[in-house]
């Protein structure tokens, strides 16, 4: 699976996600489309693990923006 056409097919609506960061306790507001730029620019296991969780939600008709909420609380972690 590309990721880039995955993410063009699903044409994902823009969420905003309020999240805390785990080392600061700092609030962010990140959105969907901040998230997915960063699943795109994933590389090695940590991208292979987000390929699986995508087909994954995909096949069980899985809400998405649980898993983006989760990844911006990640990537509010490196702020």
């Amino acid at each position: 699976m590309t990721l880039s056409t995955f993410f063009a097919e699903k044409d994902f609506e823009i969420r905003t996600y309020e999240v805390t960061s785990p080392t600061t306790g700092d609030s962010h507001i990140i959105t969907t489309d901040v998230v997915i730029e960063a699943i795109l620019r994933s590389q090695g296991r940590e991208r292979e693990q987000i390929i699986t969780t995508l087909q994954r939600l995909d096949f069980l008709n899985g809400d998405f923006h649980h898993l983006f909420k989760h990844l911006a609380t990640a990537l509010a972690a490196n702020y």
